[in-house]
């Protein structure tokens, strides 16, 4: 069972390519509604059919440098026979009603300019490289938006990248022969797009990037099995680091815990094979040494493979033991770090884990040391002042504030405990060490829990917290200091 967290919004609209290439679109309008179309379409090989009686100067120059069919007259629902594609641009919403009406009648998709509630597709910011082609839609919400985003990418990729693509284009059939599907064919492509041949495109000789491209197509080196061991955050898939996201798009296979949401998974590729390992609390679907074995074998057949793992990979992710059997395997991997649950929680609470004058040292945890009989080396660091952070300690809070009441430290220490941290259904408590007994009865706590306690823990925001247990009686009239201490004089 994978972390759970709130469904993703669905879309409305399913973005696709549609062949135009020889095609008639009709564009219905006189001014600039129609001409915004027009210009876009114009970045197409369709064939432009616009339907304008008075149509405005700026029109007719597009229709005259494009080589466009103007139809010069009132519309006519016999305008639009033969078209793949209309447009509705005369801003006038009766008559494109009439238009959308018609287009639907004769089985042609339509689009109403500036009326989504009519439209069967909306048209997006477009990032042009021919045969490449970035399109960014917002399902007519907010163009604006899209023409932002558009602008931000259009500076991001090399103009180069249409050539690129054309070049592939022309080794398409070839690759498809001489190369197996799956694996190979995959590994060919990702060195044709990030090795000797792009760079050669980009410097602008076509002749090299084709002699490097034949190269590699006709080499038959074996593919060399790589495993990356990454840190999936502690939920939130915008904390992924961008080293772990390319990883993802470059893997032929993706083994996951349980506790990684499927959202961080499903930013691999979607052809990625996906091997959920299990391993949370009550459900363990593979031993480590299972694990271990299968990580092996996949490198020994070649495969790229990110393992992801909650958090980061070296922080209780038992990244030592996979590494290890790797190293002895002998399989190449790589340590891609993640932001642990602790960061996330402190971030949560904008709370100092360190603070000048209060605390200069940290301690991370299971808790689950302090079942032995002797006290944790931690537990004394704990005692001395520094921040401690609990890692799956929800069951075993009552033991951990105990020992460490026991051993000295104040009971009036604060706590902060977040459930689902970094996700947008996140919980936030705080309280003292005195308190945290009282998270072992909570029944409505079913996500990972992180506590942090310590003197630090005083300096968090605690606006949007609620307290771990009920508020304590106020005592009026009487000095806090008193109050404090007869309190502590009860325990």
């Amino acid at each position: 069972m994978q972390h759970e967290s709130q469904e993703k919004p669905r879309l409305n609209a399913f973005p696709i390519f549609m062949r135009v290439e020889g095609e008639v679109v009709a564009i219905v309008g006189s001014g600039d509604e129609a001409l915004a179309k027009a210009r876009l379409l114009g970045q197409s090989s369709a064939s432009l059919r616009i339907v304008a009686k008075n149509a405005e100067p700026a029109l007719l120059d597009f229709i005259a440098r494009h080589r466009a069919v103007h139809v010069e007259a009132d519309y006519a629902h016999e305008h639009l026979e033969g078209a793949v594609m209309v447009f509705a641009a005369t801003a006038d919403e009766t008559l494109d009603t009439r238009i959308v009406a018609d287009a639907r009648r004769m089985g042609i998709p339509v689009n109403a300019v500036d009326r989504p509630e009519l439209c069967d597709f909306f048209t997006p910011a477009l990032v042009n490289r021919a045969p490449l082609a970035v399109a960014i839609g917002t399902e007519g919400a907010g163009p604006v938006l899209a023409q932002m985003i558009r602008a931000r990418i259009d500076q991001m990729l090399s103009p180069s990248l249409g050539a690129l693509a054309g070049l592939a284009a022309s080794f398409r059939d070839a690759a498809e022969t001489l190369l197996p599907r799956g694996n190979p064919r995959r590994r060919f492509w990702s060195d044709f797009f990030s090795g000797p041949t792009a760079r050669a495109v980009a410097a602008g000789n076509l002749s090299l990037a084709h002699d490097a491209a034949t190269e590699l197509l006709l080499s038959r080196t074996p593919a060399v099995g790589h495993i990356a061991l990454v840190g999936a955050g502690p939920g939130a898939e915008d904390l992924l680091t961008l080293r772990a996201q390319r990883l993802l798009m470059d893997a032929d296979v993706i083994v996951f815990d349980a506790l990684v949401p499927e959202a961080v998974v499903a930013m691999g590729r979607r052809d990625a094979e996906r091997m959920p390992v299990g391993k949370r609390k009550g459900c363990h679907s593979k031993s480590q040494s299972e694990i271990n074995t299968l990580l092996v074998a996949l490198g020994r057949e070649g495969r790229r493979v990110v393992r992801l793992k909650s958090g980061d990979p070296l922080v209780f992710g038992r990244a030592g033991e996979e590494m290890a059997a790797l190293r002895d395997a002998g399989i190449s991997y790589e340590v891609v770090p993640g932001v642990t649950a602790a960061f996330a929680a402190a971030a949560d609470f904008e709370l100092p884990l360190t603070l000048r004058g209060v605390t200069s040292s940290m301690v991370f945890t299971t808790g689950h040391d302090l079942k032995g009989g002797t006290l944790p080396d931690w537990a004394k660091l704990a005692i001395s002042g520094a921040t401690v952070a609990v890692y799956m300690g929800r069951s075993v809070a009552a033991e951990v504030a105990g020992r460490l009441i026991e051993s000295g430290l104040s009971p009036d220490t604060a706590v902060a405990v977040v459930e689902n941290a970094s996700l947008s259904n996140r919980r936030r408590f705080h309280g003292t060490l005195a308190d945290l007994p009282s998270l072992e009865a909570r029944r409505d706590l079913s996500g990972p829990v992180m506590t942090i306690i310590g003197d630090a823990v005083a300096g968090a925001n605690f606006d949007r917290s609620e307290a771990l247990v009920a508020q304590k009686p106020t005592v009026f009239g009487q000095d806090e200091a008193l109050v404090s201490a007869a309190e502590g004089k009860a325990r």
